[in-house]
C-alpha cells in the first residue's frame, strides 16, 4: 500500500521573541492527503515535537485505515445484494449512520464532558520493541566429501598381468578418473565456497544494518521517552512554554468529525495566566446533510432526504457555539498546574465573500473566560449559544452569515525582528561603489529593490535586524499565488568571492523560516561550489552584475568597483 501521509519539508526551527529572551521554536508540518488533513505541530522541545508529529500522522493512519475497511464492507455488501429486504436493510443502515453523524455534531459538547482532558503522560512514554525481525542466518550450500585415491583401484585381472600394458593401461584410467573426479570437485567446492560466502557476506551486511537501525530505534526511543519527562517536569513546575506546548497536547487529544479541520493558534501570557486560541472553525460544508436514505422497490434505488435549510443553518450555528465551550473546557479541565485563569477563544473560518466571490479567512466568534466564572456553569444543561452570550461572547445573531467580528483580544503575530527602512536608491549617482555602501544603507538598498520588483503583485519587504558585518536580511511576502509566499532575502557586501558556506546558511535559514524561497545577492561574485550547492534547491544566487542590472531597471545607475572597495573599506578600518 503507498505511502498515504507526509511530513511536509524538515523540522523548521525559529528564533522566537518572547518573554524573558530569546527562545527556540521547532515546528513540523504533517498532511495526510486521503483524509485531507494537515496540521502544524508546534513546540520549544524538538523530540516532543516529532514525537508528537508521528503521534499524529499514526492516529491518521489508524483512521484512514478504519474508513477503507469499512468501505470495503459495505461495498461487498451492496455488491452481493440480492433481494430487496436485503436493500432494504442497508437503507435502514445508511439512514442510521446517516442519523449518527448528526447526533454527533449534536453531541460536541456532551462528548467531551465523559473523558478527562488531563494529558496521560504514561500514554507518551513507549515502550515498545523494534518491530523489524532480524535477518536470518543464510542456508549455506553443503560440499560432499572429497574422492578418496584408495577408491579409485585399477580392477586387475590374470589376463592384464599377462598382457603387455594392460595393468599399466588401467591403473592410468583409475588415476585419471580419480583426478578427473577430483578437478570436478574441487571446482565445486570452489564455487560453493564462493557462494557461501557471498551468503555471509551479505548477511553479516544485513545483520550489521538491522542491529544500527535497532539500535537507532532505541536511541531515539529513549530520547523521546527523556524528552517527554523533561516537559512533563517542566510543566509541573509551571514553565510557560511547557503550558504553551501542554495546551497544545490538549487540542490535539480532542475528537471531532473528521470533516472538522482541527487548526489551531496559540499564545499564552505568563504573567496573566491568559491562553489566546485562534481556532479554525468548520464551514457549511463541513456539517452531515443527510436525514434518512430510503430503498425505491420499483426503481431498484435508493434515495436520501436531505435536513432543511433551516435545519442545517441551526446545526452549525450550534455546533460552533459547542466548538466554543468544549475547547475552554478541555483547556480548563487538563489545567493540572494551575496555569491558567483566563481563556480567550476566537473562531475563524475559511469561507467565499457573497460579495467578492474572494475566499476570506473571517473571525466570526469570539470569547473571554474566566475560570472561575466558567467553572459555575453546568455544561451539561446549558443552551450552547444562551451559555456563550452569558458569558459575554462577541457574534452575530446567527452565525450561519459568517459575519465577521473583532477579537477580544488577538494574538499577536508581528515579527519584531522588523526594523523601520528607508530609501536610498534616489541619492545614489554612477559614481558611488555599492561594495563600499555604508551597511545600513546597503541594508535599505536592497529592501528598496525589492520592494519595487514585487510592487507588481501586493508583496511588501521587511527589513530585520542585522549586525555590521555586511551582511543583511529581510523578509518579503508575495501574495501572488501561484510563486508567491515568504520569500528570504540576504545581501552579502562583499569584496571577495562568496564560498559554498554563505550558500549553505540561506538554504538553512529558507527552511527555518518556512520560506518558499532564498534569494543570495552580493557585491562580488560566487565560487563554483557554491553554485553547485544551490542545483535543485529553492535558491536563486544574484552576482553583483545582476545587482546593478536590477538597480539600472528601476532608474537608478551606480558601480562596483571590488578594488577600490577594498582600500575604502581598509582605510576606515585604520581609522
Amino acid at each position: 500500500m503507498a505511502r498515504r501521509r507526509s511530513v511536509l519539508g524538515l523540522l523548521m526551527k525559529a528564533a522566537m521573541q518572547g518573554q524573558g529572551g530569546n527562545s527556540t521554536m521547532w515546528s513540523i508540518e504533517v498532511r495526510h492527503q486521503p483524509l485531507n488533513k494537515y496540521r502544524k505541530i508546534k513546540g520549544r522541545d524538538r523530540a516532543v515535537v516529532e514525537q508528537k508529529a508521528d503521534a499524529q500522522l499514526a492516529t491518521w493512519d489508524e483512521m484512514w485505515a478504519k474508513k477503507e475497511a469499512a468501505a470495503k464492507r459495505k461495498a461487498e455488501r451492496e455488491a452481493a445484494m440480492e433481494s430487496k429486504e436485503e436493500k432494504k436493510t442497508l437503507a435502514l443502515d445508511k439512514t442510521k449512520d446517516a442519523e449518527g453523524a448528526i447526533a454527533k455534531v449534536e453531541g460536541i459538547l456532551a462528548h467531551t464532558l465523559l473523558v478527562d482532558d488531563a494529558i496521560d503522560w504514561n500514554t507518551l512514554i513507549s515502550n515498545g520493541s523494534y518491530a523489524v525481525a532480524a535477518p536470518i542466518k543464510p542456508e549455506l550450500r553443503k560440499v560432499p566429501e572429497p574422492p578418496k585415491r584408495e577408491e579409485y583401484k585399477a580392477d586387475i585381472w590374470f589376463l592384464d598381468k599377462i598382457i603387455p600394458g594392460a595393468k599399466k593401461k588401467k591403473i592410468s584410467m583409475a588415476d585419471n578418473r580419480f583426478e578427473g573426479d577430483y578437478a570436478a570437485w574441487e571446482k565445486l567446492s570452489q564455487e560453493a565456497e564462493k557462494e557461501n560466502n557471498g551468503k555471509k557476506t551479505k548477511f553479516k551486511k544485513a545483520y550489521t544494518k538491522w542491529e544500527k537501525d535497532r539500535q537507532a530505534f532505541k536511541d531515539k526511543q529513549e530520547a523521546n521517552n527523556n524528552a517527554v519527562k523533561a516537559q512533563q517536569k517542566k510543566y509541573s513546575e509551571g514553565e510557560s512554554a511547557a503550558i504553551s506546548d501542554y495546551c497544545e497536547m490538549v487540542l490535539a487529544n480532542s475528537e471531532y468529525p473528521e470533516s472538522f479541520p482541527q487548526e489551531w493558534d496559540l499564545e499564552y501570557n505568563a504573567e496573566q495566566k491568559m491562553l489566546i486560541v485562534d481556532y479554525s472553525l468548520p464551514n457549511l460544508e463541513a456539517m452531515p446533510t443527510t436525514k434518512a436514505v430510503k430503498y425505491i422497490a420499483t426503481r431498484d434505488d435508493f434515495t436520501s432526504t436531505q435536513i432543511s435549510k433551516a435545519a442545517l443553518n441551526k446545526l452549525y450555528d450550534n455546533a460552533l457555539y459547542q466548538i466554543a465551550l468544549r475547547t475552554v473546557h478541555e483547556l480548563y479541565e487538563a489545567d493540572t498546574v494551575g496555569g491558567l485563569e483566563v481563556v480567550v477563544f476566537n473562531g475563524w473560518v475559511d469561507a467565499v465573500d457573497k460579495a467578492t466571490g474572494q475566499d476570506v479567512n473571517s473571525c466570526i466568534m469570539s470569547l473571554q473566560a474566566g475560570k472561575d466564572e466558567f467553572w459555575e456553569i453546568d455544561l451539561g444543561r446549558v443552551d450552547p449559544k444562551a451559555c456563550f452570550k452569558k458569558l459575554k461572547g462577541v457574534g452575530s445573531s446567527k452565525l450561519i452569515s459568517l459575519s465577521p467580528v473583532a477579537p477580544i483580544i488577538s494574538i499577536d503575530k508581528t515579527d519584531r525582528r522588523f526594523v523601520p527602512a528607508y530609501d536610498v536608491a534616489d541619492g545614489i549617482g554612477e559614481e558611488d561603489n555599492l561594495a563600499a555602501m555604508d551597511w545600513q544603507d546597503f541594508e535599505n538598498l536592497i529592501r528598496e529593490i525589492f520592494e519595487k520588483e514585487f510592487a507588481t503583485t501586493g508583496g511588501e519587504v521587511k527589513v530585520t535586524q542585522a549586525s555590521k558585518d555586511g551582511g543583511v536580511d529581510a523578509i518579503a511576502f508575495d501574495p501572488d499565488p501561484i510563486r508567491g509566499g515568504k520569500i528570504v532575502i540576504q545581501a552579502k557586501r562583499y569584496t571577495n568571492t562568496v564560498g559554498v558556506s554563505a550558500v549553505r546558511d540561506l538554504y538553512g535559514t529558507t527552511m527555518n523560516e518556512g520560506a518558499t524561497k532564498g534569494i543570495l545577492v552580493t557585491t562580488a561574485d560566487y565560487g563554483p561550489d557554491a553554485y553547485e550547492f544551490a542545483k535543485g534547491k529553492p535558491l536563486s544566487l544574484l552576482s553583483g552584475a545582476n545587482l546593478l542590472h536590477l538597480l539600472e531597471k528601476q532608474g537608478h545607475r551606480a558601480k562596483i568597483d571590488i578594488r577600490e572597495a577594498k582600500k575604502i573599506l581598509a582605510e576606515q578600518v585604520r581609522e
